[in-house]
């Protein structure tokens, strides 16, 4: 009997965790900009790590790819419209899918990152299209434009938010007065519920899911505010204005043991809120104006909330307890992750920095420039199995950073 419930215990946990979803998501778990990675180099040679090889054929743009097993994706501009593009991880196209126009007035090129689940990719463009394409093929299942469908308003700078999936759910910000913020049934792209937010303009956020006990919470900015929905109901359940008016709002906020960190370009600043414990309300712990970031994201790593600043070019490191200042770092002003304990750093010079971050200071270790690629360095970089990739506008470069044994 004893042996009958250990079987039955094992074939319900294999079948709880064979449902489980497959994710790969802008900047990594939890889209916190940290990668799970280990065993990475702590140091790279004189003119950085090795690059495996490179390619210039993937269209304009400044989003980065993800991936799901051996295959990544990424968007890309080509001739005005939008492109999603599977690579294999030797760096040759398998397949391109175009799923709409894409943003040609400033900065042009894809803004977006794809999100992928399970067999299935969800895209969106600078004009505003959304598509769920097959993983495999490359095939549109079914794509909708929030312009023309919801009366969406775009932003100056064109739609710039990779889509959230949960559940059966893909959540998208149109902007429009009455259609604020989407969720979509992420298998047919019929509406399931829709939120007037505060009736903004979206910002260029890529919004993130905080899961308590009795509901999850769907936080993003709009133009001016923060704002946190309930995900399955579409209920507005609280909003955080800024001080400051500030429209261009790109950072996802990072959540971390009931607290809510987000980095600003302008208005507040670095913020933490506590939020309750069913995610109904916020309160706010400390303010940071110094740090302000409009889109190069942000971490938490050893105890620190860490990016760089947007007036003042320089890296800082601020005290996740306290909101102190700890450290400024001179490497300029561009994009933020970490892997295996180390900051990784990537200015808008086209130079890439490996960090060492103590509990008092940020050092500068190695670094290297990326010369390949054209337009603004604004891509935020990846890591994935031990290689780094950095997306220059049409090229996508993939360096080794793995120890060797």
């Amino acid at each position: 009997m004893k042996n009958l419930s250990i079987l039955i215990i094992a074939v319900l946990l294999f079948a709880c965790n064979s449902k489980q979803k497959k994710v790969s998501d802008w900047r990594g778990e939890n889209r916190s900009g940290i990668y799970d990675e280990t065993n990475l180099l702590k140091e790279w040679p004189a003119d950085g790590p090795n690059l495996l090889w490179d390619i210039d054929s993937i269209g304009n743009g400044y989003g980065s790819p993800v991936f799901s097993d051996d295959i990544m994706y990424l968007n890309g501009e080509i001739d005005s419209l939008a492109y999603l593009i599977a690579l294999d991880l030797q760096g040759n196209i398998l397949w391109k899918t175009q799923f709409g126009k894409d943003w040609m007035k400033n900065f042009i090129g894809s803004r977006s990152t794809p999100t992928v689940v399970d067999d299935l990719v969800y895209v969106a463009s600078g004009m505003g299209d959304i598509a769920c394409i097959q993983a495999e093929s490359g095939e549109i299942k079914w794509k909708i434009n929030m312009l023309e469908k919801y009366e969406g308003k775009n932003t100056r700078f064109g739609y710039s938010q990779s889509l959230l999936v949960d559940g059966d759910l893909v959540f998208a910000s149109p902007g429009g007065a009455e259609n604020n913020i989407i969720a979509l049934n992420r298998f047919t792209g019929e509406m399931a519920w829709t939120c007037a937010g505060v009736g903004e303009v979206s910002a260029y956020c890529s919004p993130l899911l905080l899961d308590f006990p009795s509901r999850k919470v769907l936080v993003t900015f709009s133009d001016n505010a923060l704002l946190g929905i309930e995900s399955q109901t579409g209920k507005l359940l609280w909003t955080e204005l800024q001080d400051t008016l500030c429209d261009i709002n790109g950072n996802t906020p990072i959540f971390e043991d009931g607290y809510l960190y987000y980095v600003a370009g302008c208005g507040n600043g670095t913020v933490k809120m506590k939020v309750s414990e069913d995610g109904s309300q916020i309160t706010e712990v400390w303010r940071n104006k110094e740090l302000d970031n409009i889109m190069g994201g942000a971490v938490k790593l050893n105890g620190k909330i860490i990016a760089s600043g947007h007036r003042k070019k320089v890296w800082k490191s601020v005290d996740a307890e306290t909101g102190e200042t700890q450290d400024t770092l001179s490497f300029g002003r561009g994009s933020t992750i970490a892997a295996d304990g180390m900051l990784y750093c990537y200015n808008e010079r086209g130079q890439v920095g490996l960090v060492n971050v103590t509990p008092e200071t940020m050092e500068l270790v190695s670094k290297f420039k990326v010369t390949k690629g054209t337009k603004e360095h604004f891509a935020q970089p990846v890591i994935n199995k031990g290689v780094l990739y950095i997306r220059h506008g049409d090229a996508l470069l993939a360096y080794d950073i793995k120890k060797k044994s």
